[in-house]
């Protein structure tokens, strides 16, 4: 298999930060600025928003939430759509274009007088986080490490739940002050504000584009893991991964977790208001649950790595089905924050799942073409839960049959998750990691 040119791109921070330090943890830390914009706002902003929504403009649940339905339907088609770009092209065009729109587009969710308004900002707000974020980071992230993957997944993931700690509570206080006129703009500015220059200074494709090898390792080192590496380098067609029980086992099984997760998480705030007793402190439970989820993720960093990360997937999804079942049935304040930080722990290590298991059942060079599939799966799921749950919540009154039926629908993702069982890839590969721009036998120069 030709080795895919690149060209050579040194950051402006690359001249700037320590060079002792192997610049893809830089890159890390970046991805996870971008994330915790991109996401702190588009994810962790939807559930804060629903409620001043239906308040201000006389809407049901039901129609307030299409609105999250067609975000997270488009972002996932979008993800798909660019997959296969960005593992020929790189992804950094449609990084700067879509984060420049995000951040347009969210200003504007609190300028819409008709509900058609709002479905169309949701529509282009869709598109821009599926051209900057997810499956972009994602693949930028399985390009810069192989070994320490896991890690350093868990670090650029930690920007998602950063942006529940720390721009929930901010959007929820922005709204009391002034509505949603007010904190929208002021949302989407810090969206524009962070995240361009990250893209534009601090990030690079790939380690070959710096000379770099995959976590820092020397030529020697890279050689002497030629099975693993050779792995990673596999190319897949959309066609072959499609043939393999593997891909099928991921894709149902982040439709079915994410339809079960994001239709909880869309609704919590409206859910525990009354429990609570206001928008602010049920708001604050996202904050809790993005706070549990970035301690956890970084805590199973540091071991998934060295452990069958399907089981791993099986034990999340049970605590987590186990943790919604118990928050609807026991009404109780204090056990309602305990059991808010629980589901915390599995929410962000969820993602990041799914993330690892697409990188260890079809290596780096194709990642992006098969995550965009997978990403459009859980995104699918994420546009049916919050619809599926506003719907069941109007038939039913109340959130208890809605949030049993997200509960059995992820201990049924946990029977699926066993069945993606990794193919022998390096017996089928065709190609050895190649060579940093600029060394011998590199072949830089082409496109990036």
């Amino acid at each position: 298999m030709a080795q895919i040119p690149v060209s050579v791109r040194r950051p402006l921070a690359a001249n700037l930060l320590p060079g002792r330090i192997y610049y893809g943890w830089y890159i890390a830390v970046a991805c996870a600025l971008l994330m915790f914009v991109g996401v702190g706002v588009g994810y962790y902003g939807l559930p804060i928003f629903i409620k001043p929504l239906k308040e201000e403009h006389g809407w049901s649940t039901t129609q307030v939430s299409w609105a999250p339905t067609i975000y997270f339907f488009l972002s996932g088609l979008t993800s798909a759509v660019i997959g296969p770009i960005i593992d020929r092209r790189g992804p950094m065009l449609f990084m700067t274009i879509g984060m420049v729109v995000n951040g347009v587009s969210a200003a504007f969710i609190g300028l819409v007088d008709e509900l058609w308004q709002l479905y169309a900002v949701y529509f282009v707000f869709a598109v821009a986080y599926g051209m900057s974020a997810g499956v972009a980071v994602n693949a930028i992230m399985t390009r810069w490490f192989i070994r320490k993957r896991a890690l350093a997944m868990s670090i650029s993931s930690t920007g998602v739940s950063l942006g529940g700690v720390v721009l929930a509570p901010i959007a929820s206080r922005l709204i009391d002050a002034g509505g949603l006129e007010l904190a929208t703009p002021i949302l989407g500015a810090i969206v524009v504000l962070v995240g361009l220059p990250v893209v534009l200074f601090v990030i690079a494709w790939e380690p070959r584009q710096m000379g770099l090898f995959p976590d820092g390792d020397t030529r020697e080192a890279v050689r002497a893991q030629t099975p693993v590496a050779a792995a990673q380098m596999r190319r897949w067609s959309r066609t072959e991964a499609m043939g393999t029980a593997g891909f099928w086992a991921v894709f149902l099984d982040f439709l079915l977790v994410l339809i079960a997760q994001t239709g909880y998480i869309i609704h919590q705030v409206s859910f525990l208001e009354e429990r609570l007793g206001s928008r602010s402190e049920a708001a604050f439970t996202l904050s809790v649950t993005a706070f549990g989820s970035i301690v956890a993720r970084l805590l199973v960093g540091i071991f998934a790595d060295g452990v069958d990360k399907r089981l791993l997937t099986v034990i999340l999804f049970v605590v987590q089905a186990t943790c919604t079942l118990l928050i609807v049935s026991i009404d109780n304040v204090a056990t309602t924050w305990v059991l808010t930080l629980i589901f915390g722990f599995t929410i962000g290590n969820i993602y990041m799942m799914q993330s690892l298991l697409v990188g260890e059942l079809f290596g780096m060079v194709s990642f992006g073409s098969l995550f965009g599939l997978i990403s459009f799966a859980g995104q699918l799921g994420s546009a049916l839960g919050p619809i599926g749950v506003g719907f069941l919540h109007d038939q039913s009154d109340g959130y208890g049959l809605p949030f049993a039926v997200t509960a059995a629908i992820t201990y049924c993702a946990a029977v699926v998750i066993l069945f993606a069982r990794p193919q022998k890839a390096a017996q089928h590969a065709t190609s050895a990691m190649p060579a940093p721009v600029g060394s011998p036998g590199s072949g830089g120069g082409g496109a990036a």
